[in-house]
């Protein structure tokens, strides 16, 4: 009888270590690396709504491009929301990343600032203008000068363009190549400088009101949610993309972020 009763409560413990250990699991957050700006400010209404699913997030802000997949690739994130396709894409070929895409957010056209001219076509000729230093981002910049025809680029540059595939460039302007983080810094000495919008917002600058060319809104830089390659097919990937591509963060990105393109909303 007493080994019988122990053998129940042997049992019934094993089978509530057994419920009890995946909520544990649950319990613990998942690490969203984001930069700092509007990747930060989407993702802070992004964790209220994945929470009324029962999703915790922990939001990890970065200061540059390099680390948040870098951090994703040691297991320090387990998502990471920032970068567009491209981006990636060079990022998996240049350092071998698991990764794949799980889900298409936002675009922030792309544009260029000066606090010495007032359009591009006032540029001096020998102007310096700086770029970012990363071969998608500084590529996409160069495609705006392109369009803007300050520029002419082999036809077969592509989306990786660099200054080394410029053919025509009539006012010799002279490309510097910086960290985008850096950029609007460089205003102060540069002649114009390039920069993604959420560093433009963090330096207090209005893309909308402030720049002197953008990108066209239907570039094929849309911004992506990240995850090893291991995780895609976990029940918590598909809550996250739910949550960011809800109706509520579609009125809010919107509301906040004029000019920007939503994707897969």
């Amino acid at each position: 009888m007493i080994k019988r009763q122990l053998l129940k409560s042997t049992l019934a413990i094993a089978l509530a270590a057994s419920i009890v250990t995946p909520l544990l699991a649950q319990d613990k957050p998942l690490k969203i690396g984001v930069t700092a700006g509007p990747h930060a400010q989407i993702f802070e209404q992004v964790k209220k709504i994945a929470e009324k699913d029962g999703l915790k997030i922990q939001i990890v802000e970065f200061s540059d491009y390099v680390q948040p997949n870098a951090a994703l690739a040691a297991g320090d994130l387990d998502a990471n929301s920032y970068q567009h396709k491209p981006y990636l894409d060079n990022q998996i070929k240049d350092r071998g990343y698991k990764f794949t895409a799980v889900g298409y957010t936002v675009n922030f056209p792309i544009g260029i600032y000066s606090k010495k001219v007032k359009s591009l076509k006032d540029l001096p000729e020998g102007g310096k203008v700086g770029i970012p230093n990363d071969p998608t981002n500084g590529g996409r910049v160069l495609l705006v000068l392109q369009d803007q025809g300050l520029i002419k680029l082999k036809p077969d540059a592509g989306l990786r363009a660099t200054p080394l595939d410029v053919t025509s460039n009539p006012k010799k302007l002279k490309f510097v190549e910086l960290d985008a983080a850096q950029l609007p810094r460089s205003l102060d000495d540069l002649d114009a400088s390039a920069i993604n919008t959420n560093y433009a917002l963090s330096a207090g600058l209005n893309p909308g009101k402030d720049a002197i060319a953008q990108e066209s809104a239907k570039s094929p830089y849309v911004n992506l949610i990240a995850v090893r390659e291991a995780d895609k097919d976990k029940p918590w990937v598909a809550k996250l993309v739910k949550a960011y591509q809800s109706p509520e963060i579609k009125t809010f990105i919107q509301t906040e972020f004029k000019g920007s393109v939503l994707a897969g909303f």
